[in-house]
């Protein structure tokens, strides 16, 4: 699953709207991001790792590196 999906999913399981999630890092950073300048990110798929984080750390999530079983 792309990571557009994959994070609007996540973000919408947390019970946030993405409204609410630049709202709230707008906040904790003092950011001045808009909701359409975000969502272009995630469509362009120019979103940064940090970002990522930020987001995932906020609706209560993080990224675990998790080694290929061989086969």
């Amino acid at each position: 699953m792309p990571l557009k999906e994959e994070l609007k999913a996540l973000i919408i399981k947390s019970g946030w709207t993405m409204t609410d999630v630049v709202n709230r890092l707008n906040e904790k950073h003092n950011r001045d991001t808009t909701v359409q300048n975000f969502s272009s990110k995630l469509i362009r798929g120019t979103l940064k790792y940090s970002e990522v984080e930020e987001v995932l750390d906020l609706i209560g999530y993080e990224i675990e590196w998790v080694p290929k079983s061989n086969k």
